[in-house]
């Protein structure tokens, strides 16, 4: 991660542990219930990628500033610091498409945990990832190896019957709004979000002459609710005043109606990940004029005079 477990808010960890908590039981069922179409050593061999590459990183990141590793003062520190990594690797499993295999997930897993390391843009006076872990991993993932893809939605309720089809989705929808309102506070953002997504739709179809249902239909699906939900809403990794989530909620909406436009498939993560380089590079861009700033401001001053006193 990039700070301390133990230095953030209790907020913010509360809400990695319960998102690792319901990432964790969805996986559990997908693969016993559900009908997850990925074998069962998917999820287990990301896990190993993830925890293996979080602590491997964070080794050699205390090692370079001689402090003592994060995970180290107990079973309860190490819990905590490897919550990133088993969300980021359940997530990937749960996702990414691969037939049987398994180094893809693993390689998904481990750019996911090892873009928290090299992306990094300067935030308040510390430095902050700014890609989303598992979507930008799931990306790269896509743009390289063209037979991957993306697990079919259906599989999330395969074998659920009419209750359930609306049972599932609900609980999802449920858990998810109290999570991001009492942990993550990014309300604001599935807002602009959902409201972008319905706009975007609307303008496509008005453009293009084509059903407003069928550029809707995204929004009825497992696969749609989890993103909202558990995706877009990064804490990490989004803007934390209301009015910016807003922005970058709608900002992912238009890239992704941009993108199918254009006829690129999984606008969904490709989207997310060009809104966050954007904002990365605002980031970037915020502090370098912050610098240039300070140093005219130092640049400008010159000592006073020195007045010789009579005597």
């Amino acid at each position: 991660m990039s700070a301390d477990n133990n230095r953030l808010p209790n907020d913010r960890l509360g809400g990695l542990r319960r998102f690792a908590v319901a990432i964790t039981v969805l996986n559990i069922l997908g693969h016993t219930v559900l009908g997850f179409e990925q074998s069962l050593m998917q999820p287990l061999v990301a896990l190993a990628a993830g925890y293996s590459t979080e602590i491997l990183l964070e080794l050699v990141q205390a090692w370079s500033q001689q402090r003592r590793p994060q995970f180290m003062g107990g079973y309860k520190k190490l819990v905590d610091f490897l919550l990133p990594a088993h969300i980021s690797g359940l997530a990937v499993a749960m996702l990414l498409y691969a037939n049987e295999r398994l180094w893809p997930v693993a390689f998904a897993t481990a750019v996911a945990i090892g873009s928290k390391a090299i992306f990094r843009a300067p935030v308040g006076r510390g430095v902050r990832h700014f890609y989303n872990p598992s979507n930008f991993g799931i990306s790269v993932t896509l743009l390289l190896f063209t037979w991957v893809g993306i697990a079919p939605p259906y599989h999330f309720t395969e074998n659920l019957d009419r209750i359930g089809d609306w049972l599932l989705p609900g609980i999802i929808i449920v858990t998810g709004s109290f999570l991001n309102w009492r942990f993550t506070h990014k309300l604001p953002l599935i807002a602009g979000w959902l409201g972008g997504f319905v706009v975007q739709a609307i303008i496509r179809s008005w453009l293009f002459d084509t059903p407003l249902v069928a550029a809707l239909l995204p929004m009825t699906g497992m696969a749609f609710i989890l993103y909202t939900f558990y995706m877009v809403t990064d804490p990490a990794t989004t803007p934390q005043g209301k009015l910016s989530q807003i922005f970058f909620g709608a900002g992912v909406a238009a890239t992704y109606g941009l993108l199918m436009a254009s006829h690129i498939v999984f606008g969904l993560f490709f989207a997310l990940t060009i809104v966050c380089t954007v904002r990365g590079l605002g980031l970037y861009a915020r502090a370098w004029m912050a610098h240039r700033s300070r140093s005219k401001l130092s640049a400008g001053q010159t000592p006073a005079p020195v007045v010789a006193r009579g005597t």
